[in-house]
């Protein structure tokens, strides 16, 4: 089975119908998801992070049901919002990239170990004991990631991860999720084009129904053509 499998998934959240019969398999390493505001992209990031659930229809991510299985999902996927405030939970930047551990329960050693690898990858080390809330937003968006990664995810999913970021951070940002040698597939819900265009396949949402599939270069310039209309 495909790394991402959808079959007649729709999703209604309350008297909203967001996502309408999607069927998808996705295996390729990087995926980017593109469409405009109110497509369903982020109902879809969230539907394969296991935190909005589907109303009818069959979705496996990495082989497991994120309803039936959704603890053993999330251990093994990280979700990366455009807002890091909303991911940083402890007061400085250390103990936010400890407590991603908390669930893997390791030693105290092997924790302050794998934090200071983290951090150093990150470009975070000077900063370990700053105030996690005084950071600047490309620095917030950098500990989010840290945070993500230092759980080691077999699927990365990022909701507009770039959206707040300046040109030099969102750089550093997008080098870090497209970094080969963390071993992790990706899905990146983007506006931005030129990123979308470094993933391997694309997926472009319209009217909470998928419009298109296939490489990225095709994929934007069919959802470049549709924005003249």
């Amino acid at each position: 089975m495909s790394a991402i499998h959808l079959d007649a998934v729709s999703v209604r959240l309350g008297d909203t119908d967001i996502l309408h019969g999607v069927d998808l398999d996705l295996d390729a390493r990087t995926v980017a998801v593109v469409g405009e505001n109110g497509s369903g992209k982020s109902t879809f990031a969230r539907l394969l992070g296991a935190l909005t659930p589907a109303s009818s229809g069959t979705v496996r991510v990495l082989g497991l049901d994120p309803v039936r299985q959704a603890a053993e999902l999330r251990r093994r996927v990280a979700v990366v919002f455009s807002n890091p405030d909303a991911q940083i939970v402890l007061p400085t930047v250390a103990e936010d990239v400890a407590f991603s551990l908390r669930a893997e329960k390791p030693s105290r050693a092997e924790a302050a170990e794998r934090v200071a690898h983290a951090l150093e990858r990150f470009g975070l080390t000077a900063l370990a004991q700053h105030p996690s809330h005084d950071l600047s937003g490309g620095q917030k968006q950098l500990l989010a990631l840290c945070g993500a990664f230092i759980r080691e995810p077999e699927l990365v999913i990022a909701d507009e991860p770039t959206a707040y970021l300046d040109a030099r951070n969102a750089r550093r940002v997008a080098d870090h999720l497209f970094a080969e040698e963390h071993g992790h597939r990706l899905v990146l819900v983007t506006h931005d084009l030129a990123l979308a265009e470094r993933c391997d396949t694309a997926v472009l949402f319209a009217g909470g129904r998928v419009a298109g599939v296939g490489s990225p270069a095709e994929i934007v310039a069919e959802y470049e053509a549709s924005l003249r209309w």
